[in-house]
């Protein structure tokens, strides 16, 4: 009997030994930007605990964790992290300390991103695994991203309860904000690919989210979606002032930080509304002057020099999101819908990328297409609402992802 048992576990022991040699590529199988959270009175927190709930995409046996403290002025510590998986078929908790040169403290230098050391775990497609992060002293919360939709949840606890399954409900909170955390990568098979959402407060939103979503419903099971997007943020320009500053860093310095992805194979570009709504005058806002408002050929001029180049250097395939309806928006103008159309026409028809995902024509109201359609205006006129989202979502052409 116990020779039986001992075959039994030597056959069991080379078939996890083999499934673990067809994991030979590291892809990225979750992401965020980093960028500049809100300015407020409250800018540091003590004995926290934050908890990021992540469902995995890949198999895989390690993973490692990129963590960024890009547009933090103070270095940062993190005193212990774990990474755990909480949908185990028998109920298990085993959490799994997240290293840094075979520490358990983290630390990321200002300014600067780190990735851990390997994390030799077992990841199951479908499994929900906790990323816990404690910090024991005095942080600067100043690394973060304000993200939001299906799969994008987040929780904080006042004290120490990273390695535990369940955070006190009188003492957490959820929360949209993502700090410090920005990548995970998975060592998955090499069949395996990243596909990177790119841009502001819209890709912020749902609609990756949703994409995610669709896949998983057409049975496409080799690809991740990776999202960086930071909401407020321009292609040309950006705030030097607190008052603004968490609209992000411009293209040209968060691009090539941001296009720092495994395994990826393209990027979907929705970017450069913000361009064209926020110049109003410096009789109306001195930080908002009229000379940040740029010209379509500038605007293009940009997302080719910037972007596009830069993603082909890397080997990428490059495809543009156009961007949505303004009409009713605050800053709205007959003269910056013009200059919308022009820059989604130049979308529309330029050859220098791989194809375009056209979310203009897949929200706007077919009679009166500068405004969105019946249902798609979350309200404020500028950003959709959920259903709008998901369309979003299957506007996007699979082939693209393939």
């Amino acid at each position: 009997m116990s020779c039986l048992i001992s075959e039994m576990i030597l056959k069991k022991s080379m078939e996890i030994k083999m499934t673990d040699s067809n994991y030979t590529k590291w892809v990225a199988c979750w992401g965020n930007a980093t960028s500049i959270s809100d300015r407020e009175i409250s800018t540091y927190s003590k004995n926290i605990t934050l908890r990021y709930p992540v469902k995995m995409c890949f198999n895989g046996s390690k993973l490692r964790f990129h963590f960024s403290n890009l547009t933090g002025t103070e270095n940062v510590k993190i005193t212990k992290a774990f990474v755990a998986d909480v949908t185990k078929d028998d109920g298990s908790y085993n959490p799994v300390y997240i290293m840094q040169n075979g520490k358990a403290e983290i630390e990321i230098p200002k300014g600067e991103e780190v990735v851990s050391d390997e994390v030799e775990i077992e990841v199951r497609k479908g499994a929900t695994l906790t990323v816990s992060l404690y910090f024991a002293d005095f942080t600067q919360m100043s690394a973060g991203t304000l993200v939001s939709g299906p799969l994008s949840k987040a929780q904080f606890a006042y004290g120490d309860f990273a390695d535990c399954r369940i955070l006190p409900r009188d003492l957490s909170k959820s929360t949209q904000w993502f700090y410090f955390l920005n990548t995970i990568d998975v060592l998955t098979e090499e069949k395996n690919h990243a596909f990177v959402c790119y841009g502001d407060s819209i890709t912020a939103q749902s609609w990756p989210d949703y994409l995610t979503l669709r896949l998983e419903e057409e049975k496409i099971e080799n690809v991740s979606i990776i999202r960086r997007a930071v909401c407020g943020t321009r292609i040309l320009r950006q705030y030097d002032c607190i008052t603004y500053q968490a609209y992000g860093l411009k293209g040209e310095t968060r691009f090539p930080v941001e296009m720092n992805v495994a395994g990826a194979s393209a990027v979907l570009i929705q970017h450069g509304i913000n361009d064209i709504i926020h110049p109003v005058g410096e009789e109306v806002n001195q930080f908002r002057p009229w000379s940040d408002l740029p010209k379509a050929e500038e605007m293009a001029a940009g997302f080719e020099k910037l972007y596009v180049k830069h993603a082909k250097s890397l080997g990428l395939k490059v495809y543009g999101g156009t961007l949505l309806p303004i009409y009713g928006w605050r800053t709205y103008a007959p003269f910056r819908d013009e200059l919308r159309n022009k820059y989604n026409d130049y979308l529309r028809n330029t050859k220098t990328i791989d194809g375009v995902v056209d979310f203009d024509i897949a929200v706007r109201d077919s009679s009166k297409p500068e405004c969105f359609a019946e249902g798609f205006d979350s309200g404020d006129h500028l950003h959709p609402s959920d259903a709008a989202y998901k369309k979003m979502a299957e506007a996007v052409n699979l082939d693209f992802l393939k």
